[in-house]
């Protein structure tokens, strides 16, 4: 229910952090202008990350001040991008120190050259009313791994505390050193609840680097759980650089490959920019064609009972909503990744890492380009449930309302260009996949059937794409050939 309470002061509104993988985003526009009231729950503005727009509310009621529009392009995940404030208070110049400011000196001094310095161990709940939104999954969790979920950094709208970002939290504090036991010290020269205090000391949080970004104001435990989640965010986004620094370089994937002069000379032209969702989509199927061996294999697969079972459930009507081709390839293909697992992998260096679980990413061309919405654990669920998840995800996604993690995690890919009346074509694989099944146009042949009888039967035209460094020629093909065998015969697969 929004709230008209506002807070006791200046309540900064930062860049969310979409994903484990996003480390900036582009603000599309704010919804409210600066000097608004403004309530708790309302939309504040749009983002766009690396693949949706998201919705981002407001957390507590105040005053708008805006610091950053859509004129400052790409703003770091954490950064201030403006101001709730309460009635009388002044926005502040700077409330958030230098990135990295907030981990102890000393942890940082003593850090070898490639260590994730943090000094966060998890702390006890502390006393107090205030209760950060999070999933039941999350704090389940969090439970099981032994973290303290209210310093996870928030993904989900609302600031919601997702079970991916407490996942993310366990693997920084795995990784980081620990911090030393510490006494609770009495320091004068800093005004400090006794609550915040302890919760500062038990995390080895340097208070006088706090408290310089809170001038004259008594810190509170807000301040300090705030703080916290801020040098967890820096340490995720420092867990993820050695990761991007040893990636093969590869050229800019925007950049033409010849000179523009060559062709550009007296030709009338309409200049835009690149959007973030093109460039990465740019980036990635880059890296797809200079890093992988793709090869793709072909095939026709009559796909005469799978139109009939669609017909019948059509008909029928026990399973709404009736799945679309799509999903009804998605589900058999879910199952035939079990029988090969191989298909199911990523090649990870110098191991190969097979993934427990099919999680099938449906393309989905948008006004604003490539999505790749990911039906997760297809193969465990029933046609019908699949169905109707699909269908709301699909949706969402076309409109860019998809959320992050509803975009990210598929193990393997399914795209169609039958409604463009292609047939075969070769797909490029999404990393770190390995495989990629291109779905062309279902159309009525003549085919020879019993005694040489030309017969019209309804055939799908199949291309799978693999990476032969991981996948030889022969398991592909027999993972084809089992997707072909599950068109052909649905009752193999329905469940």
């Amino acid at each position: 229910m929004p709230s008209d309470q506002t807070s006791e002061k200046a309540h900064e509104i930062v860049m969310p952090q979409l994903g484990l993988s996003m480390d900036s985003g582009q603000i599309i526009q704010w919804l409210k202008n600066s000097g608004d009231l403004v309530r708790q729950g309302e939309i504040l503005l749009e983002v766009e990350s690396d693949k949706s727009v998201v919705e981002v509310e407001a957390v507590t009621g105040g005053r708008l001040h805006i610091v950053h529009g859509p004129e400052a392009g790409q703003v770091k995940v954490g950064q201030v991008i403006g101001y709730l404030l309460a009635e009388g208070v002044e926005p502040p110049d700077s409330r958030q120190p230098a990135g990295g400011a907030l981990l102890p000196a000393r942890e940082a001094a003593a850090a070898a050259p490639g260590t994730v310095v943090s000094s966060l161990t998890p702390v006890a709940p502390v006393d107090g009313k205030r209760r950060l939104p999070s999933t039941p999954a999350a704090r389940r969790r969090a439970a099981e791994l032994g973290v303290d979920w209210r310093l996870a950094t928030p993904s989900g709208l609302r600031g919601q505390i997702r079970e991916p970002d407490v996942i993310a939290l366990a693997e920084v504090l795995a990784t980081a050193k620990p911090a030393p036991t510490a006494q609770p010290r009495a320091i004068p020269e800093i005004s400090i609840t006794p609550v915040a205090q302890r919760l500062a000391e038990a995390t080895g949080l340097d208070l006088a680097v706090l408290s310089q970004a809170h001038p004259g104001e008594r810190l509170e435990r807000e301040d300090v759980e705030q703080a916290l989640r801020q040098a967890v965010a820096e340490a995720q986004q420092a867990t993820l650089a050695p990761q991007r620094a040893a990636a093969p370089e590869t050229v800019d994937a925007t950049r033409p490959a010849w000179p523009l002069d060559e062709i550009q000379h007296g030709l009338p032209a309409r200049h835009e920019p690149v959007s973030l969702l093109r460039r990465i989509v740019a980036e990635r199927m880059a890296a797809s064609a200079h890093t992988g061996a793709a090869v793709t294999l072909m095939t026709k697969a009559d796909a005469t009972e799978l139109v009939r079972l669609r017909d019948a459930l059509k008909e029928d009507g026990s399973v709404q909503p009736v799945p679309s081709y799509n999903v009804l390839l998605a589900a058999l293909a879910a199952r035939a990744l079990v029988e090969h697992p191989l298909l199911n992998a990523t090649l990870n260096g110098d191991e190969i890492i097979f993934w427990g679980i099919a999680n099938i990413g449906i393309a989905v061309d948008t006004a604003r380009g490539l999505v790749v919405p990911v039906l997760h654990d297809a193969a465990a669920k029933t046609l019908a449930l699949l169905a109707a998840e699909a269908e709301d995800l699909l949706a969402r996604a076309a409109t860019g309302k998809a959320q992050p993690d509803e975009l990210t995690g598929g193990t393997f890919t399914i795209t169609n260009l039958g409604a463009q009346e292609i047939d075969f074509f070769t797909p490029l694989i999404n990393p770190p996949q390995c495989a990629v099944l291109g779905v062309g146009r279902l159309n009525k042949e003549w085919v020879v059937g019993e005694g040489d009888q030309p017969v019209a039967r309804s055939m799908l035209p199949l291309s799978l794409t693999f990476d032969h460094r991981l996948v030889d020629g022969a398991p592909a093909a027999r993972f084809l050939k089992r997707v072909k065998q599950f068109v052909e015969q649905p009752y193999l697969w329905l469940r």
